[in-house]
């Protein structure tokens, strides 16, 4: 049985490295504060933003939040990311996506209003391109990547001179997790819905990120004994049993019953990369504030 990535103990290294940060800054005269903008009443924004905040609180950022009504003009959203923008208090923003559907044709626009040092979670063009290009100081990459790597590094797996399989290409996770692991000298293979014979590509791996977002698709056929997986997809799978003893709930991309047997470790969902997020997300903040007391 594969070793289980948790990701509540690396959850709980990174929130004692931001409170002890939090408590230098604050003994300067500065609050860190994130600012979380919302269109609508998702359930799943609603959830996020409840952990985004129990974190917060935990690690003692402060938070404001900006509740739109879901038919917001995007010049309205806009001009609320500019107010972010020129408030001095607020050290980071985040922008809860996707965007309603009125909104999507110009999500660029709309994110790229945001000053890249207040972006902790990747979202503007610049912070891409620092993450591209490797410079530290050009914004943040996206939490989610940022978690998958903090739990390789608290789990000692060293990504140099290994080959990484990343299954999924988005600018939200695939991309930017590649660049990343290509950053700590590992060959990158980048697999998406083109790509022929996934699970020939993903057997050769060394490390396998799943992050297709698709439920089962990652099988035993496309394993071997040895590998890490972290599989970063939030699914619903109506066959799995929950917690109250009914059928439906979380899981990852991973069969994980069969996938477990087989490689050495692998990142559980729910209980894995998820529950790092928001700790990524807080320690960007208090960076992000750090960076702009220097400045």
């Amino acid at each position: 049985m594969a070793k289980l990535l948790l990701g509540k103990p690396v959850a709980e290294a990174l929130n004692a490295k931001t409170r002890e940060e939090v408590a230098a800054l604050k003994a300067r005269g500065v609050v860190p504060k994130l600012a979380i903008v919302r269109c609508g009443e998702d359930a799943s924004q609603l959830a996020y933003e409840r952990g985004a905040m129990a974190r917060a609180d935990a690690v003692d950022v402060a938070v404001a939040r900006v509740a739109l009504p879901k038919d917001v003009r995007a010049e309205a959203l806009i001009d609320v990311i500019r107010a972010i923008n020129g408030d001095d208090a607020i050290h980071g923003a985040l922008l809860l996506r996707p965007l309603p559907r009125h909104l999507r044709d110009r999500e660029r626009e709309i994110c790229d209003a945001l000053d890249p040092k207040k972006d902790v979670d990747g979202m503007t063009t610049l912070s891409c391109a620092g993450v591209f290009e490797g410079l530290d100081g050009m914004g943040f990459p996206p939490c989610t990547p940022r978690a998958c790597v903090e739990i390789l590094d608290h789990y000692g797996v060293d990504p140099k001179g290994k080959s990484a399989v990343v299954i999924g290409r988005s600018l939200v996770v695939g991309r930017p997790v590649a660049m990343m692991l290509l950053a700590r000298h590992a060959t990158v293979t980048v697999c998406h819905t083109q790509t022929r014979d996934v699970a020939d590509v993903t057997r050769r791996a060394d490390i396998v990120v799943s992050a297709a977002g698709a439920l089962k698709s990652l099988t035993a056929a496309h394993v071997r004994p040895g590998q890490v997986i972290v599989d970063v997809s939030v699914n619903w799978d109506p066959a799995k049993p929950n917690a109250k003893g009914g059928m439906g709930a979380l899981a990852g991309d991973a069969v994980f019953d069969e996938v477990s047997r087989v490689v050495d470790a692998i990142t559980p969902v729910p209980g894995g990369v998820g529950a790092v997020t928001t700790s990524v997300l807080m320690r960007h903040v208090v960076q992000a504030a750090a960076r702009q007391m220097q400045s």
